[in-house]
């Protein structure tokens, strides 16, 4: 029976049509997936069937139960978001309340469309936090989005939009930026929940290996349209359209050389260790060890690549490394032959020009109130205020070229650039300063797949042009497997296994390390 029969959809913002007579239907109890590149109008047709996009003008019709949702009024469609459908957003962190707990959140579902008393709500929201995997439910129910693990906050969205049961589930990349075996558990925690209650699920993603494991059907979106639709395994098998061939031939292969036998270190570090302090209670407090006894060699022009599951230090280590890490650290951290570890920040200061970073989300490491020419120029004018006007100018233009964007684009702002340009904007502003060793901190782990090869062959090629150092840290293991040299595997702040990266993930001798493998090609999905 069909549940949801999308016709002919068009959505347009003023003159500019982002989705362009789209058509496609969901039966009741499938999972269907819309694939496509950034900006093919994915998740503003998912948006559009809960009429979340306001400003937007929507014509054609969705059908839901056989009434159309276009038609209806605002009163109805309140009636309709999160008890008939419902939608888990792509990033919780921004999606939930940071001034609510976790538990009022997912209470305030059931009292507004189930009339529940707010004890009746809370109990059933600890229930809902248990079902979907959360340990101490009852505990977690009362922190707040910030006190829990990206992997806890997706469950938590997971248990606010099944807590009065959909017959249809809205999922916008729900593993998105999630570590390999999280994902696992996450797809495992859906597909449990979506059989026991025979559920509809929409699921809008660039990860095509979840595809693959997940849905029953797939569209496939191109600036706009709906190009290619069919049976998963039949349309993995022989896709038709040129796009859909090209997606699935995006996969990361081995892209960097292997450095020079004589290249001199660059960087080294021993008995790393990093510790903060946790209140508890008014008085009392803790210490927690979340690097423990690391060792670090990086010569020029290499990559080493740093892979483990979310809280197992690999930030904090990479931070700790370049000497921005706020918490408590120990240990020995000799770069280009200078002992920073026993620096003061100001004895720093001049060799940050050769230490730079580049953030998991360029959105948010980039100022929305500055230009991309203020953004990738201020290191440059701070290191160099010996610069004119024009030579910085100059300079920013160049730079932004050798990313693959144009110089005209410098009076423009982050909100206007895909997630992709935006990651080129975050590497150019690291790259102007042509810097020696780069910490790369989940650099692609949001972008589609096509993108994500596209940003990974220019870190690449920059790598062979200027001799740069990356660390590179990462959960995706293909990306590491593509791009590093060596890699070291961390579990609980500790290094578990290391080696050059081929020996490490086609022969793993650590359980841990075999585990993440074992995710990362969903071999633990039925």
């Amino acid at each position: 029976m069909t549940l949801l029969q999308v016709n002919h959809l068009s959505v347009s913002f003023g003159d500019t049509t982002v989705v362009d007579d789209v058509s496609f239907e969901i039966a009741a109890g499938e999972k269907f997936a819309l694939v496509g590149e950034s900006g093919s109008g994915k998740t503003v047709s998912a948006l559009s069937i809960l009429r979340l996009n306001p400003d937007a003008h929507l014509s054609g019709s969705i059908l839901f139960n056989g009434e159309d949702i276009l038609q209806k009024s605002d009163s109805a469609m309140r009636g309709l978001r999160g008890k008939d459908v419902a939608m888990i957003f792509q990033e919780p962190m921004t999606a939930l309340n940071p001034l609510f707990t976790i538990g009022n959140q997912i209470a305030e579902v059931l009292m507004l469309h189930e009339g529940l008393s707010a004890a009746q709500a809370a109990q059933r929201a600890v229930a809902l936090l248990e079902k979907t995997g959360i340990p101490e439910p009852a505990r977690r129910a009362l922190s707040y989005p910030h006190e829990l693990s990206g992997g806890q906050r997706q469950r938590a969205m997971i248990a606010m939009a099944l807590a009065c049961k959909p017959k249809l589930l809205i999922a916008d990349e729900p593993t998105t930026a999630l570590d390999v075996t999280i994902q696992v558990q996450i797809l495992e925690l859906l597909n449990q929940l979506q059989r026991e209650d025979n559920m509809a699920v929409l699921m809008i993603t660039h990860d095509l290996n979840l595809v693959r494991h997940f849905a029953d059907r797939v569209g496939v979106m191109e600036h706009g349209k709906l190009i290619e639709t069919g049976h998963t395994q039949e349309l993995f098998a022989a896709p038709k359209e040129s796009y859909t061939q090209k997606l699935l031939g995006s996969h990361p292969h081995k892209l960097v050389a292997d450095p020079e036998s004589d290249a001199p270190a660059l960087l080294q570090a021993e008995q790393m260790r990093c510790s903060f302090t946790i209140k508890q209670g008014w008085f009392k407090q803790r210490d927690f060890v979340a690097v423990d006894k690391v060792d670090i060699s990086l010569v020029r022009g290499e990559t080493l690549g740093i892979v483990g599951e979310s809280g197992s230090g690999k930030s904090t280590l990479g931070m700790a490394l370049l000497r921005l890490s706020v918490a408590k650290t120990e240990g020995k951290i000799v770069f280009d032959g200078h002992e920073i570890s026993a620096m003061q920040s100001k004895q720093i200061q001049p060799l940050r020009a050769q230490m730079q970073v580049v953030f998991q989300d360029p959105f948010a490491s980039l100022s929305p109130r500055r230009t991309i020419e203020q953004s990738v120029g201020e290191g440059l004018a701070l290191h160099q205020p010996h610069l004119s006007q024009q030579a910085l100018r100059d300079a920013i233009a160049a730079c932004l070229q050798e990313v693959g964007l144009s110089a005209d684009m410098m009076s423009r702002y982050p909100h206007e650039f895909s997630g992709g340009q935006r990651q080129r904007i975050a590497i150019a502003r690291a790259l102007i300063l042509k810097p020696a060793l780069m910490l790369l901190d989940e650099p692609t782990s949001s972008l589609d797949v096509s993108v994500q090869l596209q940003v990974l062959e220019l870190l690449a090629q920059l790598q062979k042009k200027y001799g740069l150092a990356y660390l590179f840290i990462s959960h995706d293991l293909a990306v590491i497997r593509a791009m590093s040299h060596r890699v070291i595997v961390m579990k609980d702040g500790c290094v578990v296994e290391s080696g050059a990266t081929a020996s490490v993930l086609s022969s793993p001798q650590q359980a841990y390390t075999q585990k993440l493998l074992a995710a990362a090609t969903y071999s633990t999905l039925s």
